[in-house]
Protein backbone atom coordinates (compact mmCIF):
# COMPACT_ATOMS: atom_id res chain seq x y z
CA UNK A 1 0.00 0.00 0.00
CA UNK A 2 1.25 3.89 -0.88
CA UNK A 3 -0.09 6.75 0.00
CA UNK A 4 0.15 10.33 -1.30
CA UNK A 5 -2.17 12.84 -0.40
CA UNK A 6 -5.66 11.54 -0.28
CA UNK A 7 -4.26 9.17 -3.15
CA UNK A 8 -3.88 5.48 -2.15
CA UNK A 9 -2.19 2.79 -4.54
CA UNK A 10 -3.23 -0.93 -3.02
CA UNK A 11 -0.91 -3.69 -4.80
CA UNK A 12 -1.66 -7.13 -4.29
CA UNK A 13 -0.96 -10.84 -6.70
CA UNK A 14 -4.30 -10.22 -8.48
CA UNK A 15 -3.11 -6.58 -9.68
CA UNK A 16 -3.08 -3.11 -8.67
CA UNK A 17 -5.88 -0.45 -7.90
CA UNK A 18 -5.52 3.15 -7.06
CA UNK A 19 -8.23 5.78 -5.66
CA UNK A 20 -8.45 9.08 -4.57
CA UNK A 21 -10.38 9.41 -1.06
CA UNK A 22 -12.62 12.27 0.30
CA UNK A 23 -10.40 15.25 1.70
CA UNK A 24 -12.40 14.58 4.71
CA UNK A 25 -10.68 11.24 5.65
CA UNK A 26 -7.32 11.06 6.33
CA UNK A 27 -5.49 8.29 5.61
CA UNK A 28 -2.61 6.62 7.98
CA UNK A 29 -0.38 4.08 6.71
CA UNK A 30 2.05 1.77 9.03
CA UNK A 31 5.34 1.32 8.34
CA UNK A 32 5.25 -1.84 7.12
CA UNK A 33 1.85 -1.59 5.24
CA UNK A 34 0.44 -4.42 7.31
CA UNK A 35 -2.38 -2.00 8.92
CA UNK A 36 -4.63 1.25 7.29
CA UNK A 37 -6.26 3.92 9.31
CA UNK A 38 -8.68 5.83 8.86
CA UNK A 39 -9.40 9.05 10.82
CA UNK A 40 -11.84 11.95 10.09
CA UNK A 41 -9.88 15.19 9.73
CA UNK A 42 -12.66 17.17 11.30
CA UNK A 43 -15.93 16.52 13.56
CA UNK A 44 -18.63 17.52 11.10
CA UNK A 45 -21.55 14.74 9.74
CA UNK A 46 -19.66 14.77 6.38
CA UNK A 47 -16.81 13.92 7.81
CA UNK A 48 -18.27 10.91 9.64
CA UNK A 49 -19.64 9.63 6.44
CA UNK A 50 -16.88 10.22 4.61
CA UNK A 51 -14.57 8.12 6.92
CA UNK A 52 -16.59 5.00 6.39
CA UNK A 53 -16.92 5.56 2.67
CA UNK A 54 -13.31 6.21 2.89
CA UNK A 55 -12.66 2.81 5.13
CA UNK A 56 -15.26 0.25 3.11
CA UNK A 57 -13.55 1.49 -0.34
CA UNK A 58 -10.49 1.18 1.14
CA UNK A 59 -11.14 -2.77 2.55
CA UNK A 60 -13.06 -3.20 -1.06
CA UNK A 61 -9.68 -2.63 -2.55
CA UNK A 62 -7.40 -4.87 -0.23
CA UNK A 63 -10.19 -7.67 -1.11
CA UNK A 64 -10.48 -7.02 -4.73
CA UNK A 65 -6.20 -6.99 -5.29
CA UNK A 66 -5.99 -10.64 -2.88
CA UNK A 67 -8.99 -12.50 -3.80
CA UNK A 68 -11.29 -10.52 -6.66
CA UNK A 69 -14.41 -10.40 -7.30
CA UNK A 70 -17.36 -12.53 -9.01
CA UNK A 71 -20.96 -12.01 -9.94
CA UNK A 72 -23.08 -14.30 -12.05
CA UNK A 73 -26.02 -14.29 -14.22
CA UNK A 74 -28.29 -16.52 -15.62
CA UNK A 75 -29.94 -16.21 -18.86
CA UNK A 76 -33.57 -17.96 -18.75
CA UNK A 77 -35.76 -18.29 -21.89
CA UNK A 78 -36.27 -20.89 -24.90
CA UNK A 79 -33.62 -20.14 -27.43
CA UNK A 80 -31.45 -18.02 -25.11
CA UNK A 81 -28.00 -17.71 -24.94
CA UNK A 82 -24.45 -16.70 -24.83
CA UNK A 83 -21.14 -17.14 -26.09
CA UNK A 84 -17.83 -15.24 -26.13
CA UNK A 85 -16.12 -14.40 -28.77
CA UNK A 86 -12.31 -12.28 -28.70
CA UNK A 87 -13.66 -9.78 -25.87
CA UNK A 88 -16.90 -9.62 -27.35
CA UNK A 89 -19.97 -10.75 -25.74
CA UNK A 90 -22.78 -12.43 -28.15
CA UNK A 91 -26.26 -12.83 -26.55
CA UNK A 92 -29.38 -14.10 -28.60
CA UNK A 93 -32.09 -12.61 -26.39
CA UNK A 94 -35.20 -12.93 -27.99
CA UNK A 95 -34.13 -9.68 -30.45
CA UNK A 96 -34.22 -10.34 -34.38
CA UNK A 97 -30.11 -10.17 -34.18
CA UNK A 98 -28.03 -11.02 -31.52
CA UNK A 99 -26.72 -8.53 -29.04
CA UNK A 100 -23.04 -7.69 -28.73
CA UNK A 101 -21.05 -6.57 -26.15
CA UNK A 102 -17.72 -5.68 -25.55
CA UNK A 103 -15.92 -6.03 -22.08
CA UNK A 104 -14.09 -3.55 -20.95
CA UNK A 105 -10.84 -3.88 -19.77
CA UNK A 106 -9.98 -5.52 -16.18
CA UNK A 107 -13.08 -7.50 -16.43
CA UNK A 108 -12.82 -11.07 -17.69
CA UNK A 109 -15.81 -12.70 -18.43
CA UNK A 110 -17.13 -16.53 -18.50
CA UNK A 111 -19.76 -18.31 -20.08
CA UNK A 112 -21.25 -21.65 -18.66
CA UNK A 113 -23.29 -24.13 -20.79
CA UNK A 114 -24.67 -21.06 -22.64
CA UNK A 115 -26.88 -19.73 -19.97
CA UNK A 116 -24.63 -18.62 -17.08
CA UNK A 117 -22.58 -15.61 -17.07
CA UNK A 118 -19.24 -14.77 -14.97
CA UNK A 119 -18.19 -11.72 -14.97
CA UNK A 120 -15.13 -11.22 -12.67
CA UNK A 121 -11.89 -8.78 -11.55
CA UNK A 122 -10.43 -6.96 -8.99
CA UNK A 123 -12.38 -3.92 -9.12
CA UNK A 124 -15.90 -4.00 -7.15
CA UNK A 125 -17.13 -0.85 -8.78
CA UNK A 126 -16.64 -2.14 -12.42
CA UNK A 127 -17.50 -5.50 -12.00
CA UNK A 128 -20.92 -4.56 -10.51
CA UNK A 129 -21.13 -2.23 -13.31
CA UNK A 130 -20.76 -4.53 -16.50
CA UNK A 131 -22.83 -6.70 -14.75
CA UNK A 132 -25.71 -4.21 -14.21
CA UNK A 133 -25.38 -3.25 -18.13
CA UNK A 134 -25.56 -7.12 -19.01
CA UNK A 135 -28.37 -7.04 -17.51
CA UNK A 136 -29.97 -4.07 -18.71
CA UNK A 137 -29.76 -5.89 -22.44
CA UNK A 138 -32.65 -7.64 -21.26
CA UNK A 139 -34.40 -7.43 -18.43
CA UNK A 140 -36.14 -10.05 -16.52
CA UNK A 141 -40.16 -9.81 -16.97
CA UNK A 142 -42.80 -10.12 -14.74
CA UNK A 143 -44.88 -12.54 -17.22
CA UNK A 144 -43.11 -15.30 -18.13
CA UNK A 145 -39.23 -14.57 -16.53
CA UNK A 146 -37.42 -14.24 -19.83
CA UNK A 147 -34.32 -12.12 -19.86
CA UNK A 148 -31.08 -12.28 -18.04
CA UNK A 149 -31.18 -11.91 -14.31
CA UNK A 150 -28.76 -12.15 -11.64
CA UNK A 151 -27.81 -15.20 -9.84
CA UNK A 152 -29.96 -16.12 -7.18
CA UNK A 153 -32.63 -13.23 -8.14
CA UNK A 154 -35.98 -14.15 -8.07
CA UNK A 155 -38.75 -12.34 -10.00
CA UNK A 156 -41.99 -11.75 -8.95
CA UNK A 157 -44.22 -13.22 -11.44
CA UNK A 158 -47.70 -11.70 -12.63
CA UNK A 159 -50.84 -13.18 -13.09
CA UNK A 160 -51.58 -12.75 -17.31
CA UNK A 161 -54.96 -10.88 -18.39
CA UNK A 162 -58.13 -13.12 -17.47
CA UNK A 163 -60.62 -13.45 -20.39
CA UNK A 164 -63.63 -12.45 -19.73
CA UNK A 165 -64.67 -10.65 -16.70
Amino acid sequence: MKKEGNLIIVKGPKGVLSRVLPKEAEIIVEADNSKVHIEKRSDTRIADQNQGLARTLVANMVTGVSTGYEKGLEISGVGYRAEIDNDVLKLAVGYSSPVSYTVPAGISLRVDKQINIFVTGIDKELVGKVAAEIRSIKKPEPYKGKGIRYAGEVVKKKEGKSAGA
